[in-house]
């Protein structure tokens, strides 16, 4: 287990996150590039939860560590999730998913909107949990960095199978076992986030673009190309491309796909390095081609006929936000059971046709279809097992790793 300090970010790493919360993942829209405000700020709190000193040493902490579990007694669990993430009614007062599984169990559920990045939130939450305190949370949602952090800590519970007997059996294949959850012993997946090429019809004007290696090498496309400004993805899927697979490359394999993407800035090919932005450039056809992210062409596609996708032959990039329960949370049992509830095709299918992200949960497309055709066969929320084959992970980095890596994107990027 990994032995909490405080942490100390390069000026690299600094940048990463500033880059994400303003663009990244981190703002990205939860529902609709309409309707969702721009994800959270980078503040002196956010950067202070990363780099802060004088909160005990967490070396004693141990894995599943719980209070009382008081979920006969207290029907009720605590959930707190990012914003625009989850199903609602008309009146956008109700979550109509939420009021099934309380109906169903019995179980009232708080649910809180209060993750708007997931550095932010940490800063929120590490203090109770390095003291070995109650966050008064029982389920959190953090993106698979963060949540592989935590778990390496010691600060959330192992899970009770036996209260999940839905999501054991319906969860995707493609997501049971990442390298920093084997067999999803802490986590299960809320949703995946699947990085993919997207381009306009109307500015390609006829140009094929079927692979990363078009977007780097064709010179019709010279200036008129955008990669993303996180390093996952974009490094992700240029490993793909040169036949490296992203969950087991070496440093000098990531050293080649920097130089690899170097030489297409070099000469002018790449136009820019973006957060989620992309999207205006795209539109406008500013960009005729970009590494974009499947959540917002789903919603580009609906609004414009002129945008589409492709998976390359090589494959693409899934990371994933996944569901916690933290140490010492009150209502574990309760948490597991409304884990498992969203395991249930017709909750999932619901959840699905809402948000639009990438369901993990198999058996959604028939319930799905019941409610919108049009998303059940969509491969960017419902992929087939064609494309759930091409779907990799990043592997996790050591902290030791993951600045070095930053440090030379941000050289490649000039962030």
């Amino acid at each position: 287990m990994e032995q909490y300090e405080p942490d100390r970010l390069s000026p690299a790493q600094v940048a990463a996150m500033r880059r994400s919360f303003r663009g990244g993942r981190a703002a990205m829209t939860r529902r609709s590039l309409m309707r969702a405000s721009a994800g959270g700020a980078l503040t002196v709190g956010g950067l202070g939860a990363l780099s802060a000193c004088g909160i005990p040493a967490a070396g004693d902490t141990k894995g599943g560590v719980s209070a009382d579990d008081h979920s006969a007694k207290e029907k009720t669990v605590n959930f707190s999730n990012w914003t625009e993430y989850i199903d609602v009614d008309k009146s956008e007062k109700h979550h109509p998913t939420l009021d099934q599984f309380k109906k169903q169990t019995g179980i009232s559920v708080k649910y809180t909107e209060d993750i708007n990045d997931n550095v932010e939130f940490f800063g929120k939450i590490k203090p109770q949990l390095a003291a070995g305190q109650d966050t008064g949370r029982d389920i959190i949602v953090l993106t698979d960095w963060l949540a592989a952090r935590l778990i390496r800590l010691g600060w959330v519970q192992k899970l009770d199978a036996s209260n999940l007997p839905h999501a054991y059996a319906n969860l995707s294949a493609q997501f049971r076992d990442p390298d920093w959850d084997p067999g999803r012993a802490y986590s299960y997946v809320w949703q995946g986030i699947s990085t993919v090429i997207a381009y306009n019809k109307k500015a390609l004007d006829g140009v094929e673009v079927k692979s990363v290696s078009d977007l780097l090498d064709n010179p019709k496309l010279k200036g008129r190309v955008g990669f993303l400004s996180e390093m996952r993805d974009s490094i992700g899927m240029t490993l793909l491309d040169m036949g490296k697979d992203p969950a087991n490359f070496t440093a000098d394999d990531y050293d080649a796909a920097i130089a690899r993407l170097q030489k297409a800035v070099d000469k002018g090919q790449i136009r820019r390095f973006t957060g989620n932005d992309y999207t205006s450039d795209l539109t406008s056809g500013d960009f005729a081609a970009c590494i974009a992210w499947a959540g917002d062409v789903v919603q580009l596609k609906a609004d414009s006929p002129d945008i589409d996708f492709i998976i390359p032959d090589s494959g693409y990039l899934t990371s994933t936000d996944n569901m916690l329960i933290p140490n010492k949370a009150r209502h574990k049992t309760n948490a597991e059971r409304l884990i498992d509830f969203y395991y249930e095709p017709k909750p999932a299918a619901e959840l699905a046709a809402y948000i639009n992200y990438v369901s993990p949960v198999d058996g959604v497309k028939t319930e799905l279809e019941k409610i919108d055709p049009d998303a059940a066969n969509n491969p960017l929320i419902i992929p087939d097992k064609a494309m759930a084959a091409k779907s990799h992970a990043f592997r996790s980095l050591s902290a030791k790793e993951d600045t070095a890596f930053e440090e030379k994107f941000a050289k490649l990027t000039g962030a």
